[in-house]
């Protein structure tokens, strides 16, 4: 068996003269977490329904399972295991008839079938609500019987698009703490998210942008070597007020509100740290602390993304 679950070279898709994914080429591993990670309209679900065997490549190859994108769709639907970011339940059937139903739809054999809903109904602790409509219940729980629903039949693979999507933040941690328990099974996981703090969950990370794959590693590198600019971080009285000000010293490629801070990209945070407190207090604010700090993941995709931009900006010019 390969080491890699899926695998792709030069993915593409086009709409038209519109290029929703641009030539992504990656590898993800059996049993890894795989974050896939961008901005609303990056190309992240058209990407996912094409490895699901739901929407065809326009160029590219790939293998999912072991099985061609292109011309073995159908084996693929049938190994995998797929949870879009729109519930795919029946909110007028029960907890329990959503499980017979899916169950039917997988081909489970009649003896695995009370046994996978008992798995399902203890995984997402709705054995008490098994006759409850799935229409009234929390969005957490139904995040929960969904996944269940997509686990039915023991996929070695399973896509998750957008999970957690308008769910409350301690529904979100625990539906993570169950897809960890997935991998630890050695279920391969890939998702994707536009929640910055889920891709720290994640063994290794890909950032698409504008349909083109613009950085690949773990959560470390991508704080690493990745990171192109340094971050500094200020803390000031009326920080929104300050934003504006900072932003326009020489020096900052981007500036941006952190809670209460500012956090503001720059090639050489000692340089500009003199330079950055003498605008702020000449413009009659208070500066209580100015320091170079850790970038967060969601510094990194902005800088990644604003260099992107930057790039585009000069080639553009370049060709006009």
């Amino acid at each position: 068996m390969t080491e890699f679950a899926v695998t792709l070279r030069d993915l593409e898709r086009r709409f038209g003269d519109f290029v929703a994914v641009s030539r992504i080429s990656l590898d993800v591993r059996q049993g890894e977490i795989f974050g896939f990670l961008g901005p609303n309209g990056a190309g992240k679900s058209t990407t996912i329904r094409m490895l699901c065997g739901l929407l065809e490549p326009t160029g590219g190859t790939g293998t999912v399972a072991g099985f061609d994108i292109r011309t073995e769709r159908e084996q693929i639907k049938r190994t995998i295991g797929y949870m879009s970011q729109k519930f795919s339940l029946y909110d007028d059937l029960t907890v329990e008839e959503n499980i017979d139903f899916y169950s039917g739809i997988y081909g489970l054999p009649k003896a695995r079938k009370a046994e996978r809903k008992a798995w399902v109904l203890a995984m997402a602790t709705l054995q008490e609500h098994r006759k409850a409509r799935t229409g009234e219940l929390p969005g957490g729980w139904k995040q929960r019987l969904s996944l269940g629903c997509a686990l039915l039949h023991e996929p070695r693979i399973v896509f998750l698009d957008e999970p957690t999507s308008g769910v409350d933040p301690l529904s979100r941690r625990a539906f993570w703490d169950l897809i960890h328990q997935l991998a630890h099974q050695g279920v391969t996981v890939f998702v994707t998210t536009h929640y910055m703090e889920e891709a720290e969950y994640c063994d290794r990370l890909a950032l698409i942008y504008r349909g083109e794959l613009v950085a690949l590693g773990t959560p470390s590198e991508m704080k690493g070597d990745l990171m192109a600019d340094q971050v500094l971080a200020v803390a000031c009285d009326r920080a929104h007020d300050a934003l504006a000000m900072a932003a326009a010293v020489p020096g900052v490629r981007d500036a941006a509100l952190f809670g209460r801070d500012l956090h503001l990209m720059t090639p050489d945070a000692e340089a500009l740290a003199p330079a950055l407190r003498l605008a702020l207090e000449g413009g009659g604010f208070r500066v209580d602390r100015l320091e170079r700090i850790t970038p967060s993941l969601e510094d990194v995709f902005v800088s990644l993304i604003e260099a992107r931009d930057r790039a585009d900006g000069a080639q553009q010019a370049f060709t006009s």
